[in-house]
């Protein structure tokens, strides 16, 4: 049997069943007594403490980033309510062609209302734009006449402003009628 001396002159004896890494283990413990475990208790608290950190640093951020998505979602709505506001000013002036009579400024609700030409024209709302007359291929030109028109209506929803254009043939128009002039 193998011994080994201890720092206190001491030796004991080396067990077969010990390794090297449990040796060592032991010199370890020995040297540095119950100290060394007491200088270990206090990293589980700092880390505990780190984590807890960085989980909060992620919940305020996800906190913030769902807020400015709420914005987000809530300038898309309006933005879109705007669009459909114009879109009705549109249905309306295509509604009344041939007249190219001014698209009125016209409510929809509380908050939503359109009117004929561009975003700066609320106040004096535009007429419908006549572009002229083009000629149908199958149609007689003397009996028959197809008009391009051009209307432009603006929108406003919660203070989004959107603006649509479309240009509309009409016709056929019998030549000589009153959708004629």
């Amino acid at each position: 049997m193998e011994r080994m001396v201890s720092e206190e002159g001491r030796s004991r004896p080396i067990l077969r069943s010990e390794t090297w890494g449990s040796l060592l283990d032991r010199k370890v413990k020995e040297k540095m007594g119950k100290n060394a475990l007491r200088s270990e208790s206090g990293v589980v608290l700092v880390v505990a403490l780190l984590l807890l950190l960085v989980l909060s640093l992620i919940g305020i951020i996800s906190i913030s980033t769902t807020s400015f998505e709420n914005i987000i979602s809530g300038n898309e709505r309006a933005a879109s309510a705007a669009f459909y506001a114009a879109d009705g000013g549109v249905e309306a002036g295509v509604e009344q062609l041939p007249k190219p009579d001014p698209i009125p400024v016209t409510s929809l609700g509380n908050d939503s209302s359109y009117w004929g030409g561009s975003l700066q024209d609320k106040g004096a709302p535009q007429g419908i734009t006549l572009l002229g007359e083009y000629p149908r291929p199958g149609y007689d030109l003397a009996s028959w006449e197809f008009k391009w028109f051009r209307v432009n209506a603006s929108g406003e929803s919660f203070g989004a402003l959107k603006e649509v254009e479309v240009e509309v043939s009409y016709g056929p128009i019998k030549t000589g009628t009153v959708y004629n002039n």
